[in-house]
């Protein structure tokens, strides 16, 4: 079983218009509605790629009550979460038809009180008993302390399960300090982290920071490597026009997978690019377009780069 704990859930709300003009009223073709967040975009990409998933974080209020119904319908997914007094926020993002670019909208999450933290942490404990994989995904909704990833990863090392951290700003830079695994940040992140806008240089400065291997997002060059075997950048064939939301989750779905099978790192990559490439394609977060991610596994180029080690 792989856990993915999303301490700040989202009801994902998708608006599709013909054309995005600021400051005028738009009329909306398509509505979709998905249960959101990071790591639950990452479980609902690995429960279509055939494995097991376990999601835990917070939900409450209305928007949790229907964020869990709809998540109740996804197969090979088990719900986890743990109910709140504060609401579950929404996110909004507007596609405009015309250009394929995206507006995303999205609300702060619920207080979380010191006791339902507490509660939090001795339930995570205990999925971590069964969790083959654990990935800690995404922003800290108030009331939870700045330095709740490192927390969790240390836990998750002294149970001895593997452990990928994705997440941003002050949460990473104590979260990566604790060692986790495997770290995904996307360029802007690392470069905040390290001050470097240089990647390769940036990864090998976050390896040094604690992290047993970076593997940073650049965008529409795919993904740079920096692990103790060596450094790799995989690439799609060509940039992908579409809806960008929820593929750096799709690639740390790829990458988690990866890690439980111990999968070579340049066929790792393959994966984790061709997946985040074939979510551009579909409609909303947490999907992908199986069709294309079939077609990318062949075309996804890898290239070794001078050691980060």
């Amino acid at each position: 079983m792989i856990l993915t704990v999303t301490l700040n859930t989202a009801l994902d709300i998708t608006y599709r218009v013909p054309r995005l003009t600021p400051h005028a009223s738009h009329r909306v073709g398509e509505v979709t509605e998905r249960p959101g967040g990071k790591g639950l975009n990452v479980a609902r990409v690995l429960a279509a790629l055939g494995r097991s998933v376990t999601v835990t974080g917070f939900a409450g209020g209305a928007t949790g009550a229907a964020l869990r119904a709809q998540l109740a319908e996804a197969s090979r997914v088990r719900d986890e979460l743990l109910d709140v007094a504060g609401p579950t926020r929404r996110t909004v993002a507007v596609v405009d038809e015309r250009t394929g670019d995206t507006t995303q909208l999205n609300e702060p999450g619920p207080l979380i009180s010191s006791a339902e933290w507490a509660r939090f942490r001795t339930s995570y404990e205990e999925l971590l008993d069964s969790a083959d994989a654990v990935a800690l995904c995404g922003s800290l909704p108030p009331g939870v302390p700045v330095g709740a990833y490192a927390q969790l990863v240390r836990a998750a090392r002294a149970a001895q399960v593997p452990v990928l951290l994705d997440t941003s700003g002050e949460p990473l830079r104590r979260g990566i300090a604790a060692r986790p695994d495997v770290v995904k940040p996307n360029a802007d992140e690392l470069a905040e982290l390290t001050g470097s806008h240089e990647p390769l240089r940036a990864t090998r400065d976050a390896r040094r920071r604690g992290a047993h291997a970076v593997v940073a997002s650049l965008g529409a060059d795919g993904l740079l490597a920096a692990t103790p075997d060596g450094a790799w950048q995989a690439a799609p064939p060509a940039p992908v026009r579409g809806n960008p939301t929820g593929a750096g989750d799709s690639a740390v779905a790829g990458l988690l997978a990866g890690l439980v099978d111990a999968t070579p790192w340049p066929r790792r990559l393959t994966h984790a690019v061709a997946l985040s490439a074939a979510t551009v394609l579909a409609p909303v977060a947490g999907e992908f377009d199986a069709a294309a991610y079939e077609d990318f596994l062949a075309k996804v180029s890898v290239q070794e780069r001078a050691s980060a080690a």
